[in-house]
């Protein structure tokens, strides 16, 4: 896309700050305009690493669930990690990643819950790093 949303977002965002919010005067629509030239800031980052976000947890996830599958002592649970371990991205879209991490993630959360009824602290441990991981991902920064 040319040009790319990043920079329209970007430049949106400056305009709103530098030639419009002033217009405002010392309002509460300046302080409006200035949270939403912020957030219009934070988007356009996003934008840039949104879907690589997405694929690197979808891999981690998976890749976890291979590891771990043969100590999920519930066979119809078992069957499932197995099934998620080796499923691809349907699409590089957003909203197509959104939706399998949103069920890999699901799964995840079965998945722990499973391991701390058992009693399997190993695989607590090594789930509680890929969640770690995920986190650090997502942190947001305007740098």
């Amino acid at each position: 896309m040319k040009p790319e949303a990043t920079d329209i977002l970007g430049r949106s965002a400056d305009q709103l700050m530098g030639q419009l919010a002033p217009l405002l005067g010392a309002s509460y629509a300046q302080g409006s305009a200035a949270i939403l030239a912020l957030l219009m800031k934070f988007m356009a980052r996003e934008y840039e690493r949104g879907a690589d976000i997405r694929v690197s947890e979808n891999a981690d996830i998976r890749a976890l669930f291979a590891e771990v599958a043969p100590l999920v002592r519930d066979r119809a649970l078992r069957m499932r990690i197995e099934a998620a371990a080796t499923s691809k991205n349907e699409s590089l879209a957003i909203s197509a990643l959104n939706t399998g991490n949103y069920a890999l993630r699901r799964l995840l959360i079965e998945l722990q819950t499973h391991f701390e009824e058992t009693g399997a602290h190993d695989a607590q441990m090594r789930v509680w790093q890929v969640l770690k991981a995920m986190a650090g991902r997502r942190v947001v920064s305007l740098f």
